[in-house]
């Protein structure tokens, strides 16, 4: 099964990096010494669009950002944060889910993402990933980190399980 569209089919958890994928990959300092960190809106309504169609959302991520987690938290989403070594968060995860690998999806950039991508059912790589994660991923995404790629990937998803559609409309029916 190499089809990226089967393969997202199937999925019913994603789990994104955070640096490089969520965010450009920048990080800005304050004078104070606190790093800075800007995620994307589209990204935010992504990920609500996977929720709500009862798909889990995980960030695995090698930073340690409280302000960031809480935030993501507050929606549903799952966050490990501060991971040497993020494969053991992946098993946590997909033990807790009680979910197979061909159920989970990972988006990634950078070399620490090796490890999860080579395992899932769906791997994807961000425009601005390293060659090396590239080449192991099922589909990449047009979109940059940072850029509305974790919003490209949502839809994705949801549209290879036939709920885009739909999804998109119930923001028609909604009323402030």
């Amino acid at each position: 099964m190499n089809d990226p569209i089967q393969r997202a089919s199937k999925i019913k958890c994603l789990i994104c990096d955070l640096d490089g994928v969520m965010t450009d990959g920048s990080i800005y300092m304050s004078q104070t010494g606190f790093d800075l960190k800007v995620l994307n809106a589209l990204d935010g309504v992504g990920i609500n669009m996977l929720i709500k169609n009862d798909i889990k959302f995980a960030i695995l991520t090698t930073s340690e950002i409280s302000s960031i987690t809480h935030h993501l938290e507050r929606f549903g989403v799952i966050c490990y944060t501060g991971l040497s070594d993020k494969l053991p968060s992946y098993y946590h995860l997909k033990e807790e889910l009680q979910l197979d690998d061909e159920a989970i999806a990972y988006c990634g950039d950078d070399l620490p993402d090796l490890a999860v991508m080579s395992r899932v059912g769906l791997s994807i790589a961000v425009a601005n990933a390293v060659v090396q994660v590239k080449d192991i991923s099922h589909w990449q995404t047009k979109n940059e980190g940072g850029h509305g790629a974790v919003r490209e990937v949502c839809e994705f998803i949801l549209s290879a399980q036939n709920k885009l559609e739909s999804t998109i409309e119930d923001y028609y029916r909604r009323t402030v």
